[in-house]
């Protein structure tokens, strides 16, 4: 394993890009290898193969674009940060999920950036994190401070609770006495307030901010 001092004599921040999106993809390829003091080493676009391919080129920063991960990206982070120390992590996403900054926080990110973030800062995040620094768009917390309040109603609340405890939609309609397509519409609306992809991911966004 290469240590922080082979990498300073390197004097070069080796970046490992995790990013699906084709176009999105190429522009940081594009970007990142006209800067000086950033070596490319590889590109990726699914987060399934982070952990081989981090282990191969073991990085100074990985930027891992949120949604190119399938499962917890928290958790893999975590998990390849356990690995690889000198590793750091910036996040990307589109927008800030509730609970997303703390959660990269204790997997271990040291960035966290939105993808309209402009080309300057986003090298400049990789540069301050690769120092050992933190960097995290004022954007994003703005957003993290906004959304500490829950965005959903009491009965929004009380629906995803009941299904969080494993709970069927048929089971919270009797329960809450409501008809079981009430309950799919609220479950539906949940999903489309906070961005989940699904009762499970709404389940988990939620005790992530601290609302159930």
């Amino acid at each position: 394993m290469r240590t922080l001092r082979a990498r300073e004599e390197l004097n070069v921040i080796r970046v490992l890009i995790v990013e699906d999106a084709p176009l999105l993809r190429s522009g940081l390829v594009s970007l990142l290898s006209g800067v000086p003091d950033i070596a490319l080493v590889t590109a990726i676009e699914r987060g399934g193969r982070l952990e081989l391919v981090a282990r191969q080129f073991e990085p100074d920063v990985m930027l891992i674009d949120i949604d190119s991960v399938n499962g917890d990206v928290f958790e893999l982070v975590q998990k390849v940060r356990a690995e690889l120390t000198n590793s750091a992590a910036i996040l990307m996403a589109e927008r800030c999920r509730p609970g997303d900054l703390r959660r990269a926080a204790e997997a271990g990110a040291a960035g966290f950036v939105l993808k309209d973030t402009s080309p300057d800062e986003l090298v400049s995040a990789i540069l301050g994190v690769a120092r050992g620094e933190r960097f995290i768009d004022a954007d994003l917390v703005f957003a993290e401070l906004a959304a500490a309040e829950s965005p959903l109603t009491p009965r929004e609340l009380e629906v995803l609770r009941l299904a969080g405890q494993g709970a069927s939609a048929e089971e919270i309609a009797a329960d809450l006495v409501l008809t079981t397509g009430t309950v799919r519409n609220h479950l539906s609306r949940i999903n489309r307030k906070i961005g989940a992809r699904n009762r499970i991911h709404a389940i988990r966004i939620a005790e992530s901010a601290g609302w159930l």
